[in-house]
């Protein structure tokens, strides 16, 4: 399946947008759970466009330069909207590379275990400090927290990547203090 699409789609259907502001958008409101690169973005929106479930316009910026200015057609909010609603299978546990780490830690001393749990605390703390503070500035948006929201979809997805990182968080220090006995 190609989840790609239906993220354009999503994207495209809040508001008109050229390839360059899509990949803005992987890069700020997606970054925290889901990731595409500029390589990807552009052939998705060909094969969108081919398939009629957006347009573009190409607009003229200063002297020269062209830009598509992509919408969402008819065909593709009807679209988006039967993948909303249908019911998806639970995906594969996402790769962690440190807790594939963590499951060999008998081949590491106590020191150099110590010093990678230390690490991922303080990573996963700052992310934690960098999650927060952009919940801070979304709760400065009025009615953020009710779903007739337009912004509530971000809402609950920035909550529930800040309760993740608050458990990811937990399971180190209780890592750390198992290895310090």
């Amino acid at each position: 399946m190609r989840i790609l699409k239906y993220a354009i789609l999503g994207l495209i259907n809040r508001n008109s947008l050229t390839g360059y502001d899509i990949t803005k958008e992987f890069n700020s409101g997606l970054v925290d759970f889901w990731y595409a690169n500029h390589s990807q973005i552009y052939p998705e929106l060909k094969k969108l466009t081919d398939e009629c479930l957006i347009s573009y316009e190409t607009i003229i910026q200063g002297e020269k330069l062209e830009k598509k200015l992509y919408t969402i057609t008819e065909e593709g909010k009807v679209c988006l909207q039967k993948w909303l609603v249908k019911d998806e299978p639970l995906e594969h546990t996402p790769k962690d590379v440190f807790r594939l780490k963590a499951y060999f830690c008998d081949e590491i001393s106590n020191e150099d275990l110590v010093r990678q749990f230390q690490s991922a605390l303080n990573k996963h703390s700052e992310k934690l400090k960098y999650l927060e503070n952009a919940m801070e500035e979304l709760l400065n948006i009025k009615d953020i927290s009710t779903v007739a929201s337009p912004r509530f979809g971000d809402y609950i997805v920035l909550n529930g990547a800040i309760m993740r990182e608050n458990a990811y968080i937990e399971w180190v220090q209780d890592c750390i203090k198992k290895i310090l006995i």
